[in-house]
């Protein structure tokens, strides 16, 4: 029942009562759920480009830290950047910069080496013995930078203790894959989503990967008179 709207307790409590059920109609529910709730859990990239974003959001357009990032990604709009808008290898760019760790301020700093720490020391392939004094310390210093309690940050504030130890053993590499085709079409359609645009992404893959329209044909000759 954790509600984005009650601000005032969002870094306060911690234990939020369980949905009884998932009826569609009810509070942000749409349609019935495909799987079990109980065997959903959030890949480690989905949580750390969730973090990013919350750091992005926090920043104000007034302070060097977002200047620097207007000038180190003049492809992106002021309003993406402020919404936190960035894919993998961007991120990565980040991490390496250490031009854009010294246009932060204290706060700003603390809260970017936090994210750093906990993304090699609790998202990575190996857990850190300490693991949760660092979630603790991410926790606490984007809630001094002023950032919003979104609801990937929400399962590190109450349920990382519930998080499997292999959390980085499954590969987001479909995913990463996914987020960038999307990036090329969007600059190809200018933003633009429509019918023509997914078109043209499905077509993709059959420009990709030929030997589908092969096998297609095989199939038709083993299997159809």
């Amino acid at each position: 029942m954790w509600d984005s709207r009650a601000r005032d307790q969002h870094w306060v409590e911690r234990n939020w009562p369980p949905r009884s059920d998932l009826k569609p109609g009810d509070p942000n529910i749409l349609h019935e759920t495909l799987v079990d709730r109980e065997k959903i859990i959030f890949p480690h990239l989905h949580i750390k480009l969730g973090l990013m974003r919350q750091f992005f959001k926090a920043l104000t357009t007034e302070s060097n830290c977002f200047n620097y990032l207007v000038w180190a990604f003049l492809g992106l709009s002021i309003q993406k950047i402020k919404a936190g808008v960035f894919d993998g290898p961007q991120i990565r760019q980040l991490n390496k910069d250490e031009r854009f760790s010294g246009s932060m301020s204290e706060l700003e700093e603390n809260a970017w080496l936090s994210y750093k720490n906990l993304v090699k020391e609790f998202l990575g392939n190996a857990r850190a013995e300490n693991y949760i004094e660092i979630v603790l310390k991410l926790l606490e210093s984007y809630r001094e930078l002023g950032c919003n309690m979104s609801i990937k940050m929400q399962f590190l504030h109450s349920h990382f203790a519930n998080s499997p130890e292999n959390l980085a053993a499954v590969s987001d590499k479909q995913g990463e894959r996914f987020h960038q085709d999307l990036k090329v079409m969007e600059e190809r359609y200018q933003g633009r989503w429509d019918l023509q645009m997914l078109a043209d992404y499905c077509w993709s893959f059959k420009r990709e990967c030929p030997q589908l329209e092969h096998a297609r044909k095989s199939y038709k000759r083993k299997f159809l008179p």
